[in-house]
């Protein structure tokens, strides 16, 4: 594996996102915060209305600058920022940027089509991370894991790392939110497009070499 690269959109993206946080920690508004930009699968029904949201279409995006808590923003930062750096010295900054967004929004869909009805806020950047990560999975997983029955050792490693990432969220998602919802369809989301865009992206990126 190459030497840590260094990274500055994953940077960027890591400290706005702390930096929102930490803004709505002061100011007291957290929960208002997770009612008003956290993404709701009722409200994209059109099953519930909150007054002074942001427009629902907005909010997969806005819910990743809003956490539970402290824990659950430094242990997802701290996974984007380790993944996120080696993934963007593959594929370049804006890839990244796109990347995220589209694991932000893939994340808000299946965690809607999972249960459309449900009024709980979704909030925390881990269905952008988890796009980050499956794009980490395609290119930097190991080619000597053994294949497991039909499945190749491509595929084991896909899955190991799927795994390994929504159980560490699981983990998080108990401790941060004291036991309650981990939106588990949301991370599966996002993992799933990182891995559908990562080749794609790495073949944009080089479309004129």
């Amino acid at each position: 594996m190459p030497n840590l690269p260094e990274g500055r959109v994953t940077q960027a993206i890591a400290a706005l996102t702390a930096v929102a946080f930490f803004l709505l920690w002061v100011a007291g508004w957290l929960d208002y915060a997770s009612l008003a930009g956290g993404f709701i699968p009722a409200r994209a029904t059109g099953l519930l209305n909150v007054g002074g949201a942001l427009p629902v279409w907005l909010t997969p995006l806005s819910a990743t600058l809003i956490h539970a808590g402290l824990l659950h923003l430094a242990m997802n930062m701290l996974m984007f920022i380790y993944v996120g750096r080696y993934v963007e010295s593959v594929i370049g900054g804006w890839a990244s940027v796109v990347l995220y967004v589209a694991g932000a929004y893939a994340a808000a869909l299946l965690h809607w089509a999972i249960d459309p009805s449900q009024t709980a806020p979704m909030v925390g950047a881990s269905g952008a991370i988890s796009a980050t990560f499956g794009a980490y999975a395609v290119f930097f997983g190991r080619d000597r894991t053994k294949g497991i029955g039909p499945l190749s050792g491509y595929a084991v490693r896909i899955l190991w790392l799927a795994s390994a990432w929504i159980f560490v969220q699981s983990l998080i998602g108990l401790a941060a939110f004291g036991g309650g919802n981990v939106a588990i369809f949301a991370h599966i989301g996002g993992f799933i497009i990182g891995l559908a865009l990562a080749r794609p992206m790495l073949l944009w990126r080089y479309r004129k070499a």
